[in-house]
């Protein structure tokens, strides 16, 4: 009887233990639900190298040491202050090099300046500052200008264009050569690409910004490979086919003195590599691919220090592999051979001949490690199940940690020690680093819905990979709403086995009583080529579709309310929200977009000519789901939100979207954020808070039923007060 009281008297306080309720603030200012931090295999040891109390300027202000680069000999460190963003990936800040020995800093420069980069020998730095690249000698302290041209909107030197580096993912646009006697570099001529403009209001009459955005069917940046010889002075410039054409990547092999040049014709369906001499700048071609769709881009490629061989991966034969060819072109040979995408390229060992990688593997959901040797002959399994292995190695591939998780498991970090018997590599668990036991114990206090994975069968026989999250006190004889929250761009992936694909504010809006839904819809990635650019010219069809298909089959589960299906996306998803709510307006009721493109005639050329040609090439493709053409359908609650100083997806996309939406008389709420860029995270001005109270606020109104806890969220002031 008396252990039954006890059990009675304790039973209330575990019970509202398990009850919490999550916030804006527990998201986006207390970060509480962060997961432990673990280091890599080397930060402790550069951390060691320096003590922050040495670290000074000139005058003996103490410099901030939380962001840093090591020269390779490790006797030089830049210290980055100040860090300024440009763009979504560009910053600029104050750089400082510290000497090791001596604890003595220098001011790189009295302005600000991009991608300072030791050379390998860690004598020397190369930046970029006002357009042009310099040439700093650490022992001389003096300063080269390796160009002069360099003009703001018309010549850039050593750093990417906009839409290079949105759409290649690169912004340090120069690179050393292996011994350090050449740096190549990109100019970028951007005179002829059109000029875009936005108002940042910060005054009485405001400032008018204006940066190079070649849009679709638009003229690019006319491209140069330049070559500098860091001892004599001269310059080449690399020999390749000009044109309408793209240079995506370079890169040295080996050798100090072979360059790989990357060229990409405009409708990014044929890549070719060019060896290049770094004294003459004639060029030789090692690789050529075609493909009927488009040639992805990316950085898996590896030049052998034999000299002879490269690796990389491809998609050639219809599944992301492991390839390795010789430069000759004698040696073709695909390494890995299981249908399945590789995700990652974790390391080549070349002393052993070995390539470890990533696989979706057993499904397009899960991450699984392997390695194969260099004849493809022998490959092996090193980490098993379902679930997200995420791994990180250390540099001669003896030991990696394995950050193990899943839909529902926080990450639990392992350390396991590899062996190699004669190209037989096998794995030993040494430790367990963490189990992320305090965030485990925080959850446990929370009112938590479980994940479950569904297979929705699409109109055209397709299986389309989801999860769906219920309430935490989910009531099958209720009727929920549901909000499906959708990315959906070729080859993205967000119906994942990982911890976090399902996120907190999930979490947060199953608390208030909505399912949560995610459906990765045809033209995502991990599921093969053929699925993946399936949507190849028609970019938004397939896709909505999809969505379409998996809203009927979810409004007609009994425990769903179909009379509430909200659809929720940012960028690429806010043009999925904008297709639910005008082209699927028969079944989704309310949608969110957040920074959509309304018209594919309005993105950058790279990102929207790949999946979609140019206009004047496939002008019904474009027209055929744009948004901005099918506001006359909307029948339910439409919500557009934008940042009026994103430089990534325009506002003009909303304001054209608003533009049609009065003129058809369509009623809609619509919020844009000033000076904000496309993500609007800001913390400073309260802009996150605000952003994430107004979206679930309007849901709550919106999509909310009898059965959705409708107290509002949010510290605006006026946020628990009913409209007049």
């Amino acid at each position: 009887m008396r252990t039954l009281l006890l059990l009675l008297f304790i039973l209330p306080f575990t019970t509202l233990a398990q009850n919490k309720k999550i916030t804006l603030d527990d998201l986006y200012k207390n970060r509480t639900f962060q997961s432990e931090p673990v280091r890599g295999f080397t930060s402790a040891q550069e951390a060691a190298l320096f003590d922050a109390q040495d670290v000074k300027d000139e005058t003996g202000k103490m410099i901030s040491t939380n962001d840093y680069q090591l020269s390779a000999d490790k006797k030089y460190i830049i210290f980055f202050n100040g860090r300024q963003p440009i763009y979504r990936h560009s910053t600029q800040s104050t750089a400082y090099i510290y000497d090791v020995a001596t604890k003595r800093t220098v001011q790189l420069q009295k302005e600000k300046v991009m991608h300072p980069t030791f050379s390998p020998d860690g004598t020397k730095v190369a930046y970029v500052y006002n357009n042009n690249l310099y040439l700093y000698d650490i022992a001389k302290d003096t300063t080269t200008a390796i160009t002069t041209d360099g003009k703001w909107n018309h010549i850039i030197n050593g750093n990417a264009d906009w839409v290079y580096e949105e759409e290649f993912s690169f912004t340090r646009a120069f690179q050393w050569s292996p011994a350090g006697n050449y740096i190549a570099y990109y100019k970028f001529n951007e005179t002829d690409v059109k000029e875009f403009n936005m108002t940042i209001y910060d005054d009485s009459y405001n400032k008018d910004y204006r940066f190079k955005y070649p849009k679709a069917g638009e003229a690019n940046s006319i491209v140069s490979i330049h070559i500098y010889n860091i001892n004599t002075g001269n310059e080449v410039t690399a020999e390749y086919e000009q044109g309408d054409i793209y240079t995506p990547r370079i890169k040295w092999t080996q050798s100090d003195n072979q360059l790989a040049v990357y060229w990409l014709n405009r409708h990014q369906n044929h890549l070719k590599v060019l060896l290049t001499d770094a004294g003459t700048g004639k060029a030789i071609p090692i690789y050529n691919e075609t493909n009927k769709y488009y040639v992805d881009i990316h950085d898996n490629w590896w030049f052998l220090k034999d000299g002879k061989h490269f690796i990389f991966t491809s998609e050639m034969n219809g599944y992301d592999q492991v390839f390795l060819y010789s430069l000759d072109g004698k040696i073709k040979l695909q390494l890995s051979k299981m249908p399945f995408d590789i995700a990652n390229i974790n390391g080549v060992d070349e002393k052993n001949k070995l390539v470890y990688y990533t696989l979706a593997y057993p499904t397009p959901l899960d991450r699984n490690l392997f390695v194969t040797d260099f004849d493809g002959k022998r490959t092996k399994q090193l980490t098993s199940g379902t679930g997200w292995h995420r791994i990180s190695m250390n540099n001669d591939f003896t030991a990696f940690n394995d950050h193990y998780s899943n839909i529902n498991t926080p990450e639990t970090v392992t350390l396991y020690d590899m062996k190699n018997n004669k190209g037989n590599i096998s794995i030993t668990k040494n430790k367990v680093v963490t189990e992320n036991e305090t965030l485990k114990k925080l959850m446990a206090d929370y009112a938590l819905g479980r994940a479950e994975f569904l297979k929705i069968a699409n109109s055209k026989g397709d299986s389309l990979n989801s999860w769906m999250l219920k309430p935490p006190h989910f009531d099958a004889s209720k009727k929920y709403p549901v909000l499906f929250f959708n990315y959906g761009g070729p080859g993205s992936q967000y119906v994942r086995n990982a911890f976090g694909a399902v996120s907190f504010y999930h979490q947060m809006l199953a608390q208030k009583g909505f399912i949560v839904v995610s459906v990765d819809n045809t033209g995502t990635g991990f599921r093969g080529e053929e699925f993946k650019k399936k949507t190849y010219l028609r970019l938004g069809q397939l896709e909505i579709e999809d969505q379409i298909d998996a809203a009927k089959y979810i409004s007609s589960l009994p425990y769903v309310d179909k009379t509430k299906i909200g659809h929720y996306g940012w960028s690429y998803g806010g043009f999925m929200s904008s297709l639910a709510i005008t082209k699927g307006a028969d079944v989704f009721t309310a949608a969110v977009a957040g920074a959509p493109v309304t018209s594919w005639r309005y993105y950058d050329n790279i990102y929207t000519e790949r999946f979609m040609r140019t206009p004047q090439e496939n002008a019904k493709g474009y027209d055929d789901t744009a948004p901005v053409n099918f506001v006359d359908q909307i029948r339910g609650k439409f919500l557009i939100i934008h940042g009026t100083a994103d430089d990534n997806v325009h506002f003009q996309n909303s304001v054209q979207m608003v533009t049609a939406l009065i003129k058809a008389n369509v009623d809609f709420e619509s919020v844009y954020y000033p000076n904000k860029n496309h993500g609007i995270r800001s913390l400073i001005d309260n802009a996150v808070i605000h952003l994430w109270s107004k979206i679930t606020n309007w849901l709550l109104e919106n999509l909310g039923n009898e059965n959705v806890d409708k107290t509002k969220v949010g510290n605006a002031i006026n946020a628990d007060k009913e409209p007049v």
